[in-house]
């Protein structure tokens, strides 16, 4: 099911770097994820739910110009 939030997201496992584009447009990249958490993600049925849950307010962050 398409995430209301979320419109993409990635995984840099060698920098260990979630990069997440929401709907909004706005586009983040969050940093020292570990890899087992971004696979969670990938599997969760709410993207949405999961990142508010497990990843925002978690991980220091940087946005995208």
């Amino acid at each position: 099911m398409p995430s209301s939030v979320i419109k993409s997201f990635s995984y840099d496992e060698q920098h260990r770097r979630l990069d997440i584009q929401f709907v909004s447009g706005r586009r983040y990249s969050y940093h020292d994820v570990p890899a087992k958490l971004a696979e969670a993600m990938r599997a969760a049925g709410s993207k949405g739910g999961f990142f508010n849950r497990r990843i925002r307010d978690r991980f220091d962050f940087s946005r995208w110009r």
